[in-house]
């Protein structure tokens, strides 16, 4: 009995959140790889629990929008993770860009490996309630 519960225990550790396909728990090592690039590189402009820019819906002067939230109050759990991965990746403007429409987020995929960008995405379901992260691993 000891030996299936410190199993059990094992194998239940480190579980804390969505992996990055919306596939099931992702490793804590992934989360807190995530945690540190979010918040080096991101959290500047999307804010250190992902709460965002003001008037993050509003443009501004220049026809750019303010950084949105990533937690439950913004849209990023409404896309599937193609489309979240191709805007890190690419920057807002190359992967959503459309007429009228101008994004100030750089892409990341030359400065960012794979691994980070999978990660950043993982740490960002972090933010998201359960039914948050359940209607977004349903999109694809």
């Amino acid at each position: 009995m000891m030996a299936f519960l410190g199993i059990l225990v094992l194998t239940s550790c480190g579980n804390d959140g969505p992996d990055e396909r919306g596939e099931g728990p992702a490793d804590q090592a992934t989360i807190m790889l995530g945690e540190r690039v979010y918040q080096a590189n991101c959290a500047t402009c999307h804010g250190p629990k992902g709460e965002g820019e003001p008037n993050w819906q509003s443009p501004r002067e220049d026809r750019s929008y303010p950084a949105p939230p990533h937690d439950s109050s913004g849209h990023t759990w409404h896309h599937p993770d193609d489309v979240l991965l191709d805007i890190i990746r690419r920057g807002g403007q190359a992967a959503y860009g459309r007429e009228g429409f101008r994004s100030g987020m750089p892409a990341w995929g030359d400065r960012l490996s794979e691994d980070e960008i999978r990660a950043v995405l993982a740490y960002i379901k972090t933010f998201w309630d359960p039914e948050e992260r359940e209607f977004q691993s349903s999109l694809e």
